[in-house]
């Protein structure tokens, strides 16, 4: 099993004592949030969140160099942005199908950082529906209450989730990601890259 021949991999594919193996040969590369990777990983998983994957770029490569890499996210989203921009790069990479939540729902276990060292937060999809139905609703009682056209908030956000299900991207998830419970700190950013380094 490569990375070149196999872009993708299924959670039953790695269930076996022989696959479950494998995967302690590949380098793994979360590329969710800080909080999103506390709330539960790969074994084994370093976490280096999607927007900060060209800053890792020369890690990820001589981590490649080693031996083949897997991309994991929440659902198989980021991680294939992650292999699209990696592989525009020259670096080969596969990704995990559904992610960690199918990870999980196939019975594999998530490792999880001791609650002193990261606090979980909510998953990017969730953090994106609360805001995505909170401005929807604002709009809706502003457009009631104080003038019709804030009804085109509501509109404006409905183009956006309509927008980001055909392009396949989310602007919204990309703006919360920055939010400071979003982003990692600079030190375990550079622990990441260590462990990348370090292989």
């Amino acid at each position: 099993m490569t990375t070149s021949s196999t872009p993708s991999l299924t959670p039953s594919s790695l269930g076996t004592d022989q696959a479950r193996d494998r995967l302690h040969e590949l380098t793994i590369i979360d590329v969710r949030t800080p909080g999103e990777y506390a709330s539960g990983h790969l074994p084994g998983a370093v976490n280096v969140p999607l927007d900060q994957v060209r800053r890792a770029l020369p890690e990820i490569r001589q981590a490649a160099e080693r031996g083949d890499l897997l991309v994991v996210c929440a659902s198989g989203a980021r991680s294939e942005n992650a292999r699209k921009l990696l592989a525009e790069r020259g670096v080969a990479v596969a990704t995990l199908i559904g992610g960690t939540g199918a990870w999980a729902a196939a019975g594999h276990d998530l490792d999880r950082p001791a609650a002193c060292e990261t606090r979980a937060t909510w998953g990017m999809e969730r953090q994106v529906r609360l805001v995505a139905g909170s401005l929807v609703l604002l709009g809706l009682l502003l457009g009631l209450v104080v003038h019709p056209a804030f009804q085109l908030l509501s509109a404006g956000v409905a183009g956006g989730l309509v927008f980001s299900a055909l392009t396949d991207t989310c602007g919204m998830a990309y703006v919360l990601a920055k939010l400071p419970h979003n982003r990692p700190r600079a030190a375990d950013l550079e622990t990441a890259l260590a462990a990348l380094r370090a292989g």
